[in-house]
């Protein structure tokens, strides 16, 4: 494929007029843009009743000034945010895909350090390249231990820590990838419109792609706005716990004949009840620093509808644990002790143990 543009900043859209004039001004502030870097500004409209598609319109001659073209385009019939994204891409020419939603703003820095980042990683036009970046959230304080740990997600992590927390080790709003990677995927599910996690359907999927490079820029790029609008409110917990349950299983369970759950507590109670009969036979043991659980000897899950006791699992200390574990304990509130003992046992990650925290 020639590339017409270096970039194509991909905006799905759909009612956002409160936020989008100031999404536009982050992108007319790109540095890359003063630096010859062809750029366009890709907003796809899923069906929008208010002036979302008159703001771009307005700001059309702005862009075409800085020497950014300006691509509109309509979901055929509304069909949520991967629709949009998908249907925005297909409009775009780009080599590079800068996803951009509509109540975000890009820091003036961003295309250029997300795209010297791809180029570096790129050794020719068909390379299969995932950038992301750091970012805050507005306003000050949402969600912060999920903006911690995001953040902390760097280097080998990116493709490690997949199956824990609720989403992406990169974070939608500052992902930049390759073309050629959009185009090995196949795109975003189109078929579900709402409640559907399509990020993270699409960054397993590239996960399985050998090739794939994952890096991530470790300046904040993005801010990424909290409110009650948010299309990441659709998605359901259990829905995202579901998800990465089910390539838990794929990816580990289904391979291994004997495992441990870390947590004697209300997450490792949960993970087990999630897990199939045959699954369930596999668990050798829960294990705990909680002397209180530990003292319980035993963990049984009860039938309401027979009236008995279907599992009976030992719950034994952390010291005398068997890997592998799946550890289900919440990472952030173990202040460090979680990680001294795995470095005290010499357990190696994706290997003795895997984290679902």
């Amino acid at each position: 494929m020639v590339y017409q543009y270096d970039v194509s900043v991909i905006i799905p859209a759909k009612n956002a007029e409160k936020f989008l004039r100031e999404t536009l001004n982050g992108l007319l502030a790109q540095t890359a843009a003063a630096e010859n870097t062809k750029i366009e500004i890709c907003l796809a409209d899923d069906g929008s009743v208010d002036d979302t598609v008159r703001i771009l319109e307005n700001a059309r001659l702005e862009f075409e000034e800085l020497g950014m073209k300006v691509v509109i385009s309509h979901v055929k019939q509304p069909g949520g945010v991967g629709a949009a994204k998908d249907c925005a891409v297909r409009s775009s020419k780009g080599r590079y895909l800068c996803f951009n939603d509509a109540d975000d703003v890009s820091a003036p820095n961003r295309i250029k350090l997300q795209l010297d980042l791809a180029r570096k990683l790129s050794k020719s036009n068909d390379d299969f390249v995932f950038v992301g970046g750091q970012f805050h959230r507005t306003p000050d304080g949402s969600t912060t231990r999920y903006t911690n740990w995001a953040n902390s997600m760097t280097g080998e992590k990116i493709r490690k820590q997949v199956y824990t927390s609720h989403g992406p080790t990169l974070v939608a709003p500052t992902w930049f990838i390759s073309r050629s990677l959009f185009d090995k995927v196949g795109g975003f599910r189109t078929d579900v419109p709402v409640g559907f996690p399509e990020d993270l359907d699409f960054f397993y999927k590239c996960l399985d792609i050998p090739e794939c490079v994952f890096d991530k820029v470790p300046e904040d790029i993005v801010m990424y706005r909290y409110h009650p609008n948010c299309a990441s409110h659709s998605v359901t917990e259990q829905t995202i716990w579901n998800f990465r349950l089910q390539r838990l299983k794929e990816q580990y369970l289904a391979k291994w004949d004997k495992f441990t759950i870390w947590s004697a507590g209300k997450q490792g109670k949960r993970f087990f009840k999630s897990l199939d009969d045959d699954e369930k036979t596999k668990v050798r043991e829960f294990c705990d620093i909680d002397e209180a659980k530990i003292g319980r000897g035993m963990h049984e899950e009860f039938d309401e509808r027979t009236r008995t006791v279907t599992h009976k699992v030992p719950i034994v200390n952390i010291e005398t644990a068997k890997p592998p574990l799946v550890v289900c304990v919440k990472l952030d509130l173990t202040h460090g002790d979680l990680e001294r003992i795995i470095e005290r046992k010499g357990w190696r990650e994706h290997v003795d143990l895997v984290y679902f925290g």
